[in-house]
């Protein structure tokens, strides 16, 4: 039997053999209790492009004094961040992979925030 975290390995590697296929670059998202972290990275794989997190000083400044990143709002904030870099280095498109996290709450948020910054997917 497989345990909670390799059936979510299982199917977010279903995901990036589909993405790998189409060669974009790739919004990658990992979500912890405490925070949620999200990266571009190239088509090839092989180079991280831009990151941001809810455990950076900027961002946990932004979202006031208690500084939570494990909630919806901290999603929203680091979705617009890490969509705003990435149009600086001038990705426009990615595939989105979420690594095998439900597209339910703080996973969409971010996804939603990213989308509505100008990263298309």
């Amino acid at each position: 039997m497989l345990t909670k975290k390799e059936q979510r390995l299982r199917r977010a590697r279903q995901t990036r053999i589909r993405i790998a296929t189409q060669g974009a670059a790739r919004l990658t998202v990992n979500r912890t209790n405490l925070h949620i972290y999200a990266s571009v990275i190239s088509g090839d794989g092989c180079k991280v492009l831009t990151t941001a997190s809810t455990a950076e000083a900027e961002v946990r400044k932004a979202l006031g004094a208690s500084g939570r990143g494990g909630n919806v709002a901290a999603a929203q904030v680091v979705g617009k961040r890490v969509a705003e870099k990435a149009k600086a280095l001038g990705v426009e498109k990615v595939a989105f992979d979420r690594a095998g996290f439900a597209y339910h709450g703080r996973v969409k948020a971010l996804a939603d925030a990213a989308r509505e910054a100008g990263l298309q997917f």
